[in-house]
């Protein structure tokens, strides 16, 4: 949620509004809390200063979905999907250990994203190659982009492939009940032995304990984050 509140600050202020018609969908303050994770007068503040897209109707702010989706980068703004990330970010920082751990006994990088490819956190085990260029923007954004299409892939099958970056990937979901709210990927493994990089080697051997620890792992996940998910639900209607 870093990358949220850094554009915050970076939000041009809006003006005055436009565009807003029936049937348009909207959402109240607090769900704008939740989205940016910032207290309430924070959120009245940038309605008043047209730092946030919004609409006053009587006393209440009301702020169109579309668009604030467009503006922070967000897919999907609805009040579940926002309590499901952060139920992921809570269950993937809790778990660190276990999938540094496990990173290191497969000998892959992995990371928990959310359903859009973003990362829930930092990258673990990364092979020396990844971390010699993880200061280079344009390696970041074809991660973003690969972790949000391995997402968006409709084959379920559990298998290895080749991503933009030329090196050997394998995903799974985190499932909250038959809800998808993320996925785990493990990767940097080396497409072949020729490849000049600094990847990480797996033999056949290695990739079949990579495929059969991958959905351990995340079922773990999965159960984790279900309790994360019900204690957010339970706050948010007390």
């Amino acid at each position: 949620m870093e990358h949220l509140r850094e554009r915050v600050h970076n939000v041009q202020p809006w003006g005055e509004i436009h565009g807003m018609h029936e049937g348009e969908q909207f959402l109240k303050a607090h769900d704008i809390g939740r989205i940016l994770e910032v207290d309430l007068s924070t959120v009245y503040r940038m309605a008043e200063s047209g730092r946030l897209p919004a609409l006053k109707v009587g006393r209440q702010w009301r702020f169109p979905a579309e668009k604030i989706a467009s503006l922070f980068g967000v897919d999907d703004v609805s009040p579940q999907s926002v309590a499901s990330r952060k139920a992921l970010r809570l269950t993937a920082t809790a778990a660190l250990p276990y999938l540094e751990l496990g990173a290191e006994l497969l000998g892959v990088m992995m990371v928990v994203t959310d359903i859009a490819g973003e990362p829930a956190v930092d990258i673990v085990n990364p092979c020396p190659w990844f971390r010699q260029h993880a200061d280079d923007p344009s390696l970041l954004a074809e991660c973003l982009a690969d972790w949000k299409q391995l997402f968006e892939d409709p084959d379920f099958a559990l298998s290895f492939h080749s991503g933009p970056l030329g090196f050997d990937r394998v995903r799974t979901f985190v499932r909250v009940g038959p809800q998808l709210v993320g996925m785990l990927v493990a990767g940097g493994i080396a497409a072949s032995d020729d490849d000049p990089r600094e990847l990480h080697h797996l033999d056949d051997d290695g990739r079949t304990k990579v495929l059969t620890a991958l959905p351990v792992m995340a079922a773990r996940l999965s159960l984790l984050a279900a309790k994360n998910l019900s204690g957010i639900d339970r706050r948010s209607a007390s």
